[in-house]
């Protein structure tokens, strides 16, 4: 067999299974007719995947008339991903099969962040994981970590504000312990590429907009169905896109920062001047909000400033869609109308049309689901 030909049969064996990952139960006819190969090509190519372990055969669907075909299935249960958001104040780590659903997961908070103090603490994690993992073919295969900062192409953290890390290469640590591909990203990226596979199928090239809304912002950027990374490996920084150009001190070094006003760090500090009882968390405060008008127009204020920064973001990208993320989401009815109100107020008006303004609703799982996601295609692309 000629290169080319190698060439043309890989590609048709990855559209094969990836029409089956999508669609699943289909039959080998169905395929043929929507990819314009022959049925001949299909089956010849789902026999090699049947072998492999990734497809398997389901009893007969229904038919229009003659012969019932089989139905071909997705091995979802062939391998496993996982998936690690770091947060600036928690860890969330999951292990999910290879369509995305939760097996098992992990959760820490942490409040020193020194990385020495830190690594065990993920490494142990991603162990637990591994160690409850069921058995399959393809075992894990791979690791994918969010992390909240600027993350360059091979890894390497270059700069985390919230975490206080600065060149550390994470990713190194992680392959060095466990042998198995690693991925580390910034948490906003992985939470877009989350919300993309949840997209319909037809808008998964749209441009779509996430926004990591925790103790910082972070913007994830989808466009043309892509990660938009930029010329090193990293983008999306606009948590640290200047708002106010005397405003509050941020821990980037500049000021007037986005996040300083919008963030959930940002509630907290205000929170505290209001506050009888110390230490407000978000969930203490969306609880409050119900009976305190004061602490409900923070977070009007903070849902305002929100709206103003996705304002931006829409005058400048003009995305198909935004979501707001992250444990800000949480407060989703506290937060919504003021950020449409400054929507409304701020975005040019053509920018603005049809644009959908949703907040996640999976907040917690997001930028774990994501990573984990993100793993699963790399291993889909490279092994068949």
């Amino acid at each position: 067999m000629s290169w080319s030909q190698q060439s043309i049969k890989s590609q048709n064996k990855k559209r094969i299974l990836t029409t089956i990952m999508n669609e699943a139960p289909v039959s080998r006819t169905t395929i043929a007719k929507k990819l314009g190969v022959t049925k001949g090509t299909v089956s010849s190519l789902a026999a090699e995947l049947i072998e492999e372990e990734i497809i398997y055969e389901l009893g007969p669907g229904s038919s229009s008339g003659g012969r019932r075909p089989l139905m071909l299935l997705f091995n979802e249960k062939a391998g496993f991903s996982i998936g690690v958001n770091l947060g600036v104040n928690y860890i969330i780590a999951v292990l999910t099969d290879l369509n995305g659903e939760i097996v098992s997961e992990q959760r820490q908070t942490i409040s020193e962040y020194d990385f020495n103090q830190l690594l065990p603490v993920i490494t142990e994690m991603i162990q637990s994981l591994i160690d409850e993992a069921p058995a399959s073919p393809y075992g894990i295969v791979g690791i994918g970590v969010g992390v909240p900062g600027m993350v360059d192409n091979t890894g390497t953290i270059l700069l985390a504000p919230n975490l206080q890390w600065e060149s550390v290469n994470l990713k190194q640590e992680i392959e060095q312990t466990f042998n198995l591909p690693v991925t580390i990203d910034n948490e906003a990226n992985a939470g877009a590429y989350e919300e993309r596979k949840q997209s319909p199928a037809a808008s998964r090239k749209d441009n779509i907009v996430y926004v990591s809304a925790g103790i910082g912002i972070g913007v994830g950027l989808i466009i043309d169905g892509k990660i938009y990374s930029g010329k090193k490996g990293f983008s999306g920084e606009l948590g640290h896109m200047m708002i106010d150009i005397n405003g509050r001190e941020c821990s980037c070094g500049s000021q007037g920062c986005w996040e300083m006003y919008a963030s959930e760090k940002a509630l907290i500090i205000e929170a505290e001047k209001l506050s009888k009882s110390p230490n407000p968390s978000l969930e203490s405060l969306i609880e409050e909000a119900e009976s305190n008008p004061q602490v409900a127009s923070l977070f009007a204020d903070i849902g305002y400033h929100l709206g103003i920064g996705i304002s931006n973001i829409l005058n400048t990208f003009n995305p198909a869609k935004v979501v707001i993320g992250n444990r800000l989401a949480m407060a989703e009815d506290l937060l919504q109308e003021s950020v449409r109100e400054a929507v409304d107020r701020h975005t040019l008006s053509f920018h603005k049309e049809e644009v959908e303004i949703t907040f996640s609703q999976s907040p917690h799982y997001t930028t774990a689901l994501g990573s984990s996601h993100y793993m699963v295609e790399q291993f889909i692309e490279n092994s068949f």
